[in-house]
């Protein structure tokens, strides 16, 4: 098969690594790609937003499938354009894809399929949102459209839910509307599914760990880390998501013809009560991608192609054994301003267990790596243990250097007391 990837980030760069090792593979194109990608792939140049253009290049290049993997080009009809040309592709229609570029449409949707969820109220006026605030202690703020992942902020007071209110209805169009959310506790658990509009098969469970800071300190961020699999869900805990969760919303969705072709990704919050929705993603997330390519134990390729034409096979899948961590390195300045084009070191290998995936990387006029984004490699490990898997990343983080570089030194320390096989 000839595939196309459209992306450049961590997550795209995993995605292309573990199909570049399917024996169908026949040629791999990554547009835009990075350097990372280029190794594996040939690398085109291309806005990966303008659905024009990315179906253009997918016919020009023949390819059987189009695996799409940031959100923005999926809420601005990509995989709509592909489909209408008659080309498969992995990834939900626009339509499909407001699960994650609206969350008062996901509440909307959760609402109809009874799909447990955070208790909210949804406002189009940030003045009535601060009103309500002010009557309220500690809410989940959300921007109602796409942020990169920076669209949340849990505030513990009324008065930080009216400064978050603030912040976040300054984003433009992402925050004209906002969802105030109640406070859930427990433990954050990504399970994210396969679909290929009615069936599904379930990856294993991640953790992202979004703040910046150690501790879960900080400002939220895309994402600084993660696990897979976690102590906290277990196979039994899984299925009963897979029934709870994301076969009630694809039947939803299909209801209101819109079915949903891609990666169904279900933000869980595992509660005392069970297991609730805080959001949902319309792609693998980032850098859960990351880890979970480390996990899957048999051919991704098969899997997403069954996704884009409808012959999905529902069961479970091949995990490996053991455990996979994976640690973001960060710029200077994330997730604020920052300062690109600092040359990077290190990340030639060659490694034991770990791999380095690129994000915002480039090359200079020299031709040497540089820095080219907020979140810039993401280092992972497979390992027999949780444990393992994750001295082996930190010992290979050791060796990767650039000026300023961020990350947080603690992934996996929560799956590890939560039980995790030492």
């Amino acid at each position: 098969m000839r595939v196309l990837v459209v992306g450049s980030g961590g997550r795209e760069h995993a995605l292309a690594w573990k199909l570049s090792q399917s024996p169908a593979l026949q040629h791999l194109v990554c547009a835009p790609g990075n350097p990372g990608m280029a190794a594996l792939a040939e690398c085109r140049p291309l806005a990966a937003e303008d659905p024009l253009a990315v179906t253009a290049l997918a016919r020009q290049q023949r390819v059987d499938l189009v695996v799409v993997g940031p959100e923005l080009p999926l809420s601005r009809g990509v995989a709509d354009a592909l489909r209408r040309a008659g080309i498969p592709v992995f990834g939900p229609a626009a339509a499909a894809a407001r699960l994650e570029a609206s969350k008062a449409f996901a509440k909307d949707v959760m609402a109809a399929a009874g799909v447990p969820t955070a208790g909210h109220r949804t406002f189009d006026d940030a003045r009535a949102a601060e009103a309500y605030a002010r009557t309220r202690g500690a809410l989940v703020v959300k921007a109602d459209g796409l942020a990169a992942g920076k669209g949340v902020v849990v505030a513990a007071s009324s008065e930080e839910a009216v400064q978050a209110i603030q912040e976040l209805s300054r984003l433009g169009a992402s925050g004209a509307s906002l969802v105030l959310e109640e406070v859930l506790e427990g433990e954050e658990v990504s399970v994210i599914a396969l679909a290929d509009g009615e069936r599904y098969v379930l990856l294993p469970p991640a953790q992202d760990h979004k703040r910046l800071l150690d501790a879960d300190q900080g400002p939220n961020t895309g994402g600084m880390g993660a696990v897979c699999p976690v102590p906290q869900l277990d196979t039994a805990g899984l299925q009963a998501v897979g029934a709870t969760v994301i076969a009630p919303v694809l039947r939803e969705m299909a209801r209101r013809g819109h079915p949903f072709q891609g990666a169904l990704y279900a933000g869980l919050m595992l509660t005392r009560q069970g297991p609730r929705v805080l959001e949902f993603n319309a792609r693998f997330g980032d850098p859960e991608a990351q880890v979970l390519v480390l996990q899957l134990a048999e051919d991704l390729l098969p899997l997403l192609s069954a996704c884009a034409t409808g012959t999905l096979r529902q069961r479970p899948l091949a995990v490996a054994p053991g455990a996979s961590v994976g640690v973001v390195l960060a710029s200077a300045g994330y997730p604020g301003p920052l300062r690109t084009g600092v040359p990077i070191s290190g990340t030639e290998g060659p490694w034991e267990s770990a791999r380095v995936f690129h994000a915002g990387t480039a090359r200079d006029a020299a031709g040497r790596l540089v820095t080219a984004g907020g979140r810039v490699l993401t280092v992972c490990a497979q390992g027999p243990s949780l444990a393992e898997a994750r001295a082996s990343a930190y010992r290979a983080v050791s060796r990767i250097h650039f000026e300023g570089m961020q990350l947080r030194h603690d992934i996996g320390a929560r799956a590890l007391r939560a039980g995790a096989p030492a």
